[in-house]
């Protein structure tokens, strides 16, 4: 199975950088989500609720059962999320086009994770609609 399968086999899935811009990758990646019926919950540290989801403020307030982090932040805060999803145990990542971290990526893929990254959009892997 590759990596991306193993991603979307997931139940429970979670997106760092969810936004309340519908014109922002954070806001289409959790509508996609939501049009493909996943369970997904947003993380954004200042809206308390996106597209009618109830919001975390991190990785870390998260759901036990979260199985995997869709990730569309800036490649900095990357670095702070990957920490944060290995640390909660979240071992499957995806790092948005534009979101990647190498040194996130190392540690990652050292700890095991599922990690993808370079170039493939889950927009394009699930069939976002606009």
């Amino acid at each position: 199975m590759d990596k991306i399968e193993q991603f979307l086999e997931c139940s429970k899935f979670a997106v760092a950088g969810a936004s309340t811009d519908r014109e922002k990758y954070g806001n289409k990646v959790l509508r996609c989500f939501k049009q493909n019926n996943r369970s997904v919950v947003p993380i954004n540290p200042k809206d308390g609720v996106v597209e009618d989801l109830n919001a975390v403020k991190s990785v870390g307030e998260l759901p036990d059962d979260i199985e995997a982090l869709s990730i569309v932040t800036p490649p900095p805060v990357t670095a702070k999320i990957v920490d944060a999803a290995i640390e909660k145990g979240i071992m499957q990542l995806w790092m948005q086009p534009g979101s990647e971290n190498e040194e996130a990526i190392k540690k990652a893929v050292n700890a095991g994770a599922n990690v993808i990254y370079g170039g493939d959009c889950i927009l394009v892997a699930m069939g976002y609609r606009e």
